[in-house]
């Protein structure tokens, strides 16, 4: 019997074992940020903020090979204590717990708004959200609220609220630093902001207090948030709705006219408390005039949206560098995957929409960067009022297209929760669904081309085109093409709404192809790399146009075929 026990032991020990995928320092091994960085930001500054890269670079690594060591974790929430106190406590996850250190000692936040870099402040901040993101357990979302919040109160002219609030949200110290929640959607309108029911009532001591309910507060656990909400005895729609500031804690610690109902049961995100909450009561400060909210709350979106698109940029990144791992690792019919043209083909395709989208979402902070600092062209912000719909709407559709591939490239290995690579697909589905969905993101770009986005962006297009002294006259037929079909559409108003999600779609990859030609002409010629031309290549072989103009009766049909 012992030796039989023997003989099977030494059969388990011979049989193979497939090595797990591992990441190195997610910085150094970046070729495309390394390369992108180097072309943009001034050799001074690349030195000065390497360190900081460096360090997140390795903290994303270490949180990713740590993660298959020990069990998920996430929020959890106690309404009453033992004795039946109220408390509406939440408990958060280690990754959440260390996330202020982290996002003042790098300055996630503040190095945005840092008036000593200048134009290159949304570019040196949003490399370091990029290489923190997905170790962040997205921690990152109240970071984007809060960015949004310092820009909506700086950008509103309240004197006292912004000396009070904005160096709390740009703190480079955890004990000083607070968070700010964005506390607009509601279960009578998520994107319809105007059909909000939160009223704002002002006692007779003059202060404000807000009643009503907010369906997803994605901040709850933050020190402050912005919200929208209808003063007492004014009209409905959206221009009457008016912005509020509120602090969710009192001196003493206690809520201050909230209450959380429950947190949600979600598909992905779920180390993040997104709560339901009742403001009973929350005393609140008008930030403006008590109308237009929605307008006042739009930088907001604006930087939100950014951030959404560079996470889906690091969501998109971490996928790529795991199957790339794994391709070296992993051996089939003899051959490693790196050795199968098929997977190769694969892998190569997904990078170059990866470049592309990488260079497309850091163009916008580049242009952000510059409109912050007072030196941007009336072109140059036209072009990123259109631009920053584009982006996240096609960076949030493509990280959910690369996470399921990648799941894909391990086989059965991406279907098993305790590898970690399926967290990487729930999660990715957010980035659709967050600051505007794909088709209320393409109307807001129609809104922008009818207000005359379209000029600035073929100029910017023509502009980065003749500056690679390479014709790339397939680009420039396909921007042809979109502007005609725009035209064409003008008057049918039912056609032009219909095809807006294709039409925002063929102007960013036109826009994308446009960034990646530049940067490839530069990397060849400065760095002697031809990978972002073999990157081009294979990107404009995806084809550029989405272009459709289908029969609305036919649609209607299909849409509403309820009966067989």
């Amino acid at each position: 019997m012992a030796r039989s026990r023997r003989r099977c032991a030494g059969a388990a020990a011979m049989s193979f074992v497939q090595s797990a995928p591992e990441l190195g320092n997610q910085y150094r091994d970046d070729r495309v940020l390394r390369s992108y960085l180097a072309r943009t930001l001034p050799a001074a500054l690349r030195e000065t903020i390497e360190p900081d890269l460096e360090l997140l670079g390795q903290h994303a690594a270490d949180a990713w090979n740590e993660r298959t060591h020990r069990p998920r974790s996430e929020p959890v929430f106690t309404p009453w204590d033992a004795w039946g106190n109220r408390v509406d406590r939440i408990a958060l996850t280690p990754a959440w717990q260390e996330g202020p250190g982290i996002a003042t000692r790098h300055g996630l936040i503040a190095a945005g708004h840092d008036e000593a870099t200048g134009e290159h402040a949304r570019v040196h901040q949003f490399a370091l959200v990029y290489l923190y993101h997905v170790a962040s357990e997205f921690y990152t979302c109240p970071l984007a609220m809060t960015d949004g919040a310092a820009t909506a109160l700086k950008a509103s002219g309240n004197a006292a609220l912004i000396a009070r609030a904005v160096p709390r949200f740009l703190s480079r110290d955890a004990a000083t630093f607070w968070l700010s929640g964005q506390w607009m959607t509601e279960t009578a309108g998520g994107s319809d902001v105007g059909r909000s029911e939160t009223e704002a009532r002002r006692g007779a001591d003059g202060q404000w207090r807000l009643y009503g309910r907010k369906w997803f507060t994605s901040a709850v656990v933050g020190e402050a948030a912005l919200t929208l909400a209808r003063p007492e005895g004014v009209g409905s729609g959206g221009s009457a709705l008016a912005m509020f500031y509120l602090e969710t804690h009192d001196a003493e610690g206690r809520w201050q006219g909230v209450r959380i109902d429950r947190l949600k049961d979600k598909l992905g995100t779920r180390e993040l408390p997104t709560a339901e909450i009742h403001l009973d009561g929350a005393l609140a400060t008008p930030v403006g005039e008590l109308r237009n909210g929605v307008r006042m709350i739009a930088p907001v979106l604006n930087i939100t949206r950014l951030w959404n698109a560079v996470c889906s940029l690091a969501t998109m990144r971490r996928c790529l560098a795991l199957a790339r791992d794994y391709a070296h690792r992993r051996s089939a019919f003899g051959r490693t995957l790196l050795e199968q043209p098929l997977h190769v083909d694969t892998l190569a395709g997904m990078q170059a929409e990866f470049e592309a989208a990488f260079h497309l979402s850091f163009h916008v902070a580049e242009l952000l960067g510059r409109a912050q600092a007072g030196v941007a062209s009336a072109g140059e912000r036209a072009l990123l009022r259109l631009l920053t719909p584009l982006a996240k709407l096609w960076t949030g559709k493509l990280a959910v297209k690369i996470a399921s591939e990648t799941l894909e490239a391990f086989g059965g290995m991406g279907y098993l929760e305790d590898t970690g690579l399926p967290q990487l697909l729930r999660d990715a589905q957010v980035y659709p669904i967050w600051e505007g969905t794909t088709n209320v993101l393409a109307l807001d770009a129609l809104r922008v081309l009818e207000g005359g986005g379209l000029a600035p962006w073929r100029h910017a297009l023509d502009a980065l085109l003749d500056a690679t002294g390479a014709d790339h006259a397939a680009i420039r037929a396909d921007a042809d093409a979109a502007e005609a079909w725009l035209r064409g559409c003008a008057d049918d108003r039912l056609a032009l709404e219909a095809g807006a999600r294709g039409l925002a779609l063929t102007l960013t990859r036109c826009f994308a192809a446009a960034l990646l030609a530049r940067h490839a002409a530069w990397a060849l010629s400065v760095q002697a790399d031809r990978r972002p031309h073999a990157a081009l290549q294979r990107f404009l072989a995806h084809g550029l146009q989405h272009l459709r103009r289908h029969d609305i009766d036919d649609a209607a049909t299909l849409a509403n075929d309820f009966h067989p």
